[in-house]
């Protein structure tokens, strides 16, 4: 692992050197296309990857190094700017072309080696992403990080939408740094030849040193031509599993993709069954009502709200009467209490609680003329309402007359519903589970009753269940034609004949 390090820091030399001697010669803006710039990022991506841990995913095992690079945003704020544009960017599918994109974005800010400086100090940080003999945590990443910041004098201009950062391979071009070696060769033969025209001693000299510089020097590049030929064996070795890796990861990819488009299929088609379904449902159960409701509850309608007007006119009376009753008692009160108060003035310390108790009794006695006021007001409001049901209700008993015409019709309809009649018995079941959660009373299923609740006579099919939206029990027609509203329904609904008269002695008690 040393070795590797210090191959690692020497080909960042040469990257680096090589790239600021380049930029200074070329004397502008650089751009994506240009080689030695090209080959920094790639000595670069080396040099983050060495000593990466391995990530286990569904996938299999990769290497990533977008984990330790976003971590530099929980740092410095200012790098969240960097991190928010890569994960914007719409071509980029892996971390590694993440991580590539933010060192393009970062060399553009020149903030390059300000970002790994201080990753690199969090050691606590990168040792959750490297193995300890990593270049990052070890001393030379320090050196890397300090001659990034001759990249300052640098400007670039990168188009990072435009490159397929993705499946770009990373391998090092070593001839661009051979090609200074063998300009050193040249050079060095050209002062032997320039000496073979000198004095031959120093010609003698002059070859023993340079054959021995030449010597030290091919030793010096076999040895790195070696270690590099090493390093991009391995580096060929990590490109090919990446390769398998992205392989396995597509062919993963479109097979989710068709699973979910199958799911989605099947999802669609079993939501345009179910929207069928409720919409047979919702008809049936609006043609069996009509035709169950209609016409029975409208022929005892009329004479119901004739009784409940009647009742209500005589309410009216009462609290007319009690007003009036009550109208007098308070004048009563307050002649006594002024003739209490005229007779005994100079007695004012002792009858002070018989004052203050008849003070009471008056504020109750305006507080029930008030109450009375209102519900006599209340109850000419409902009047009104009644009577305005009455007329249209007259309105529909004109109606029930052409009823009874299409009633002949609705008979040979009525072997049909016979058959739905148990899938709609079933639904009322679960509507009336469902009301007896919001009412609180307990529903009766129809399997479970036989007979009639009140009346005790078998159920047939002319004789038909009703359920009592008060109780819950399972009743007759005969026993259940009564309606009133419910404080669950503020419609009038079907209650038993035992409900009926519970709710009216109910309400005639909170009237008086």
């Amino acid at each position: 692992m040393a070795m590797e390090r210090a191959n690692l820091l020497n080909m960042a030399k040469l990257s680096i050197k090589g790239l600021i001697e380049s930029a200074l010669s070329f004397g502008r803006t650089l751009d994506s296309d240009y080689p030695p710039l090209q080959q920094f990022f790639v000595v670069m991506e080396h040099c983050l990857k060495h000593g990466l841990k391995v990530k286990k995913s569904f996938l299999g095992y990769n290497k990533s190094l977008w984990g330790p690079l976003e971590m530099v945003e929980k740092l410095c704020p200012e790098a969240g700017e960097i991190a928010a544009s890569v994960r914007d960017l719409p071509g980029l599918k892996t971390p590694l072309g993440r991580a590539r994109a933010w060192l393009r974005l970062a060399l553009m800010q020149k903030k390059l080696a300000d970002y790994l400086r201080l990753l690199i100090t969090r050691k606590d940080i990168l040792s959750e992403f490297y193995e300890n003999s990593a270049v990052m945590l070890e001393e030379e990443g320090a050196v890397i990080v300090g001659l990034l910041v001759g990249l300052n004098v640098i400007d670039a201009n990168l188009c990072v939408k435009g490159e397929d950062l993705d499946t770009q391979v990373g391998v090092i071009d070593f001839s661009m740094y051979l090609k200074n070696d063998i300009d050193d060769y040249r050079t060095i033969l050209d002062q032997k030849n320039y000496i073979a025209e000198g004095d031959l001693n120093c010609e003698l000299d002059t070859y023993k040193q340079s054959r021995q510089g030449l010597d030290e020097m091919y030793n010096e590049a076999r040895r790195q031509l070696k270690e590099e030929c090493q390093l991009r064996q391995d580096v060929e070795n990590e490109l090919v599993v990446q390769v398998s890796m992205k392989q396995e990861m597509e062919m993963a990819m479109k097979l989710l993709e068709k699973d979910i488009h199958e799911k989605q299929d099947t999802l669609i088609g079993l939501r345009h069954q179910l929207d069928e379904v409720k919409a047979i449902n919702v008809e049936m159960y609006q043609k069996m009502q009509s035709s169950d409701d209609n016409m029975g509850q409208k022929n005892d309608m009329i004479a119901r709200l004739e009784e409940k007007t009647n009742q209500i006119t005589a309410t009216m009376k009462q609290l007319e009467q009690r007003l009036q009753d009550a109208e007098r008692e308070r004048a009563g009160a307050e002649d006594g209490v002024r003739k209490f108060k005229q007779d005994f003035t100079n007695k004012a310390d002792s009858l002070q609680k018989q004052i203050a108790q008849r003070e009471k009794q008056m504020m109750q006695l305006e507080t029930d003329l008030k109450i009375e006021r209102d519900w006599r007001q209340t109850l000419q409001n409902d009047l009104e309402r009644e009577r305005e049901t009455i007329a249209q209700l007259t309105a529909e008993a004109q109606q029930i007359n052409g009823l009874k015409k299409e009633f002949h019709r609705l008979q040979d309809e009525n072997t049909q519903l016979k058959g739905i009649c148990e899938e709609q018995e079933q639904v009322l079941e679960e509507l009336g589970c469902k009301l007896s959660e919001y009412g609180g009373q307990i529903w009766l299923k129809d399997k479970d009753a036989t007979h009639c609740k009140l009346c005790e006579k078998e159920f047939s099919i002319s004789r038909r269940k009703h359920h009592c939206r008060n109780c819950g029990e399972i009743f007759c027609n005969a026993c259940s034609d009564n309606e009133l509203p419910l404080p669950a329904s503020p419609k009038p609904v079907r209650v038993c004949d035992t409900c009926h008269a519970l709710l009216l002695q109910r309400c005639s008690s909170n009237a008086t």
